[in-house]
């Protein structure tokens, strides 16, 4: 038995406003600006956390350490 016209139509409409809203999720969950956004976010977040400073803290010392070794071995 062949399928109604108007129903073919009415099913193609829902595929095209389906596909339609699946692009628009995808363009918004890969635009740069938000993802930069949300990184930014994360790393403010992390900064401003006891072990981001705690891992700060021991960059900083560790940059200190090193250059103070360096500045041993160039007076040696």
């Amino acid at each position: 038995m062949p399928r109604d016209p108007r129903e073919i139509q009415l099913e193609i409409d829902a595929a095209r406003e389906s596909l339609a809203a699946t692009l628009d999720q995808l363009a918004y969950r890969s635009s740069p600006t938000r993802l930069r956004a949300q990184g930014q976010a994360a790393v403010v977040r992390f900064l401003q956390s006891t072990a981001g400073r705690a891992t700060v803290g021991a960059l900083g010392l560790l940059v200190t350490l090193v250059v103070v070794q360096k500045a041993r071995h160039r007076n040696d």
